[in-house]
């Protein structure tokens, strides 16, 4: 068996989910912590991997300074919301 040293705000912090009987014991909030840990990784290369894809199809818009992509971000966030009016 591993063991594993917790500073105490993470001590705490599984103390508290157990007592207020969100979990049964500290090992299932371990658990449930990397098990979700986990599923954020799968996502995150998921994105990644789409990403990649869009950019080898061309999928992409260059700016020259990040005045120019605030803007695009203002534009494209107005055209969503106008659609949604």
């Amino acid at each position: 068996m591993t063991e594993i040293h917790l500073n105490d705000e993470a001590l705490a912090f599984i103390q508290e989910q157990v007592k207020t009987g969100a979990y049964e014991s500290a090992e299932d909030v371990v658990a449930a912590g990397l098990s979700r840990l986990g599923s954020e990784d799968e996502l995150l290369r998921t994105m990644i991997a789409e990403a990649d894809a869009q950019l080898e199809r061309g999928e992409f818009v260059r700016f020259d300074n990040a005045d120019t992509h605030a803007d695009s971000i203002i534009e494209r966030g107005m055209r969503i919301l106008n659609r949604k009016s």
